[in-house]
């Protein structure tokens, strides 16, 4: 179990090893470089004139490849441009003349393989200083050498032609290094003596003296032009006056026409309007009587309507409420006739009946009476005398205090057992009145009758009273 965990972290150290090598050792370069790889086997290249040669190398352009390790080494050559500037100090010309000439180029490892091994033989390994260097040089030479060949003029004159000749002349020599060279351009051009401003000082006295010339030509043909101009103008603005007065007549007389079809056109036109007007105005008198009258019309249904409904209102709030209670006051009078009717026929009967009753109670106690002797009779009256005295007496027995008022002059004790007997005296008017029966009138006849010595009982009028 052991051997085994040994074996798989000796295998895991390997594949680590392995991949950190391979990782380690594969290099990249980017599209403007090219990677230089040499050891290992060698490889056959075909040069610019057609030869083949062996070299110990290979190359590879943009992208990576995996270099062997211990065995091969990788370098990088730039493919980038080089840009730079010359000048060309005391260049003499074809006719003598010394210069200075400025100028700018650009420079590049030409991007063919055969360029590249051309440049890798010379440039690997160095800086681009190196290479602008080698390239500076190189142009400042061809520069100088073609400058001995032209007139400083013409090199002036055909920067161009200039710029060929030295793309001409230096493209081998770069040829050769794998160079290239992309651009060539003179900035400036002087020389100490002053030729070439000598040269253009003809040109600009002439240039000065055709520009006073023509200035002078031109100021001439102006003040010609001018007046011709004025002379034109004036007769232009004579004929202008002239046609815009007959303008202005034409003008007048047309805007008079046209004046006098306007008013003719606006009278007809007030005459519609007032035509129209009018028409419009008795139309609208007409609307508004329509509109009076149907507005009258709305009225009277507004009124109308406004009449039944106080109509029907009063109908519901008062004649309907007034109806139901007269209908409920009759129905209720009717009805309280009708108990008071009842109610008197049964108060007659029962009057009636009561009176029936009280007469035949009398009538018995009349025959009663009737039946009794004359003490008998003196007997219950005497016997309720006390209680009537009694009875009539109960009001002054629950007086505290009496105070006698009397203007007959009699005072005390008097006045009160006079009043006591007075009180008395109308006992027989009070057992008339509770029983119908004339005590004082039986008891004078009574006394008449002892007079007499008369056994009879009382006359038939007493008995009729006593009955009564």
């Amino acid at each position: 179990m052991s051997s085994l965990i040994i074996i798989i972290i000796v295998a895991v150290v390997v594949v680590a090893a392995i991949a950190f090598i391979i990782l380690k050792n594969y290099r990249k370069v980017g599209p403007s470089e090219v990677l230089i790889i040499s050891g290992g086997r060698k490889h056959t290249v075909t040069l610019p004139d057609g030869s083949t040669r062996q070299v110990g190398y290979r190359i590879r352009i943009g992208g990576g490849t995996f270099v062997k390790p211990f065995i091969e080494q990788a370098q990088v050559l730039p493919l980038e441009i080089i840009p730079m500037e010359f000048q060309v100090d005391d260049a003499i010309s074809t006719n003598g003349i010394r210069s200075t000439v400025k100028g700018t180029a650009e420079v590049k490892i030409a991007g063919d393989e055969a360029s590249i091994h051309l440049a890798a033989e010379q440039f690997l390994g160095r800086p681009l200083s190196d290479i602008r260097d080698v390239a500076l040089r190189t142009l400042e030479g061809s520069s100088r050498a073609l400058i001995g060949t032209m007139h400083l003029e013409a090199i002036n004159k055909n920067r161009k032609d200039f710029a060929k000749a030295v793309f001409d002349d230096v493209g081998e020599y770069f040829a050769n290094m794998g160079l290239k060279l992309l651009s060539f351009n003179l900035k400036e051009i002087t020389d100490p003596s002053g030729y070439l401003e000598a040269l253009g000082k003809p040109k600009i006295v002439q240039a000065r003296r055709d520009a006073e010339v023509a200035e002078a030509e031109a100021a001439r043909d102006a003040i010609i032009k001018s007046a011709e101009a004025k002379k034109e103008g004036d007769i232009a603005k004579i004929l202008a006056d002239t046609e815009v007065a007959k303008a202005n007549q034409d003008f007048e007389l047309k805007r008079a026409e046209l004046q006098k079809d306007l008013n003719f056109k606006k009278a007809d036109a007030d005459f519609a309007y007032e035509l129209q007007r009018n028409k419009l105005s008795q139309e609208l008198k007409a609307e508004e009587a329509k509109v009076k009258i149907i507005e009258k019309d709305s009225a009277i249904v507004l009124e109308k309507k406004e009449i039944d409904r106080v109509k029907q209102e009063l109908e519901a709030k008062v004649i309907k409420p007034s109806e139901a209670e007269q209908f409920r006051l009759e129905a209720e009078a009717k009805g309280m006739a009708e108990a008071k009717r009842i109610q008197g026929m049964i108060e007659a009967e029962l009057i009636e009946k009561v009176g029936r009753a009280e007469a035949e109670a009398m009538r018995l106690k009349a025959e009663s009476w009737n039946t009794y002797s004359q003490p008998a009779v003196l007997q219950m009256i005497f016997e309720k005398l006390p209680d009537l005295a009694k009875e009539m007496a109960t009001p002054l027995s629950k007086i505290d205090k009496i105070v006698m008022v009397s203007n007959d002059g009699k005072m005390g004790a008097s006045k009160i057992t006079g009043e006591v007997a007075s009180m008395m005296s109308q006992l027989p008017t009070v057992v008339k009145s509770l029983s119908g029966f004339d005590l004082e009138h039986w008891l004078k006849k009574l006394g008449d009758k002892n007079k007499d010595d008369k056994t009879e009982t009382p006359p038939e009028s007493s008995s009729a009273d006593s009955q009564k």
